[in-house]
């Protein structure tokens, strides 16, 4: 298979994406992107998330369940921590400091107390999209693959959501998300925007945001249930996903 074939691939079919971002796998945006990632793999590097999980937001959560979408910018480029989903880390990696910040803006909030653990994934199957800008970078560099084509395919992706579905809760956090979110039609869907969570700017309004009740309100509002932002604990996460994997 060529390189944009394999990167095709790794997008499940029966999630719902697909006929809509399909033809994106064929524009030479696409196709230079993946030559450019296989490229990178060919050169050594250890790209983050491995390439199975690189579309696990799309993958984890149907285009049809879409309650909720969260942007990120890129994924964590430390050593096991990222795993396709937006501020999510595998179970068995401390929160980031952002994350913490989530977990703290949430137990104000909603009074749900900090899991033990900073694995996302729960969320992403009740409908929240955890989607990063950019779906890949090299170990320890930042931002490595910015300006590559992941943004434009990213950007589809909201335009997909924002067409094709109603009453979805964006919530933007940072100036970053704010500029990708710019487009959201806001007479279809609720946005929420506000600081991003990183220690940085967290004090600058994220804390007391209340955006976690505030989603939930108005799902139940457009009649939709609410999100379950409580997560289970690690040991009962890591027996869930053995059982799912056996």
């Amino acid at each position: 298979m060529s390189p944009v074939e394999v990167l095709a691939s790794q997008l499940r079919p029966d999630r719902g994406w697909s006929e809509h971002l399909s033809q994106e796998f064929r524009q030479p945006y696409m196709q230079k992107l993946a030559e450019f990632l296989a490229t990178e793999e060919q050169a050594g590097k250890t790209l983050f998330p491995a390439s199975h999980h690189c579309f696990n937001a799309l993958n984890s959560t149907p285009l049809d369940k879409v309650r909720v979408v969260i942007l990120g910018q890129d994924p964590y480029h430390g050593p096991g921590q990222a795993h396709g989903l937006c501020f999510s880390v595998r179970p068995n990696v401390p929160p980031p400091p952002s994350l913490v910040n989530i977990f703290k803006e949430i137990r104000e909030d909603l009074g749900i107390e900090p899991p033990d653990h900073g694995c996302l994934q729960p969320w992403a199957e009740q409908g929240v999209l955890l989607l990063n800008s950019v779906l890949t970078v090299v170990q320890g560099q930042a931002g490595a693959h910015q300006g590559k084509g992941w943004e434009a395919f990213t950007d589809k992706v909201i335009e997909t959501i924002n067409r094709e579905r109603q009453g979805v809760v964006f919530l933007l956090w940072g100036s970053y998300a704010k500029k990708k979110g710019q487009h959201i039609d806001r007479s279809r869907h609720h946005v929420l925007d506000g600081p991003h969570p990183s220690p940085l700017s967290a004090y600058r309004g994220f804390f007391g945001c209340k955006h976690f009740s505030r989603a939930n309100d108005w799902l139940k509002q457009e009649g939709l249930q609410p999100v379950d932002w409580s997560l289970p604990t690690k040991s009962d996460l890591l027996e869930r996903y053995s059982k799912k994997e056996s």
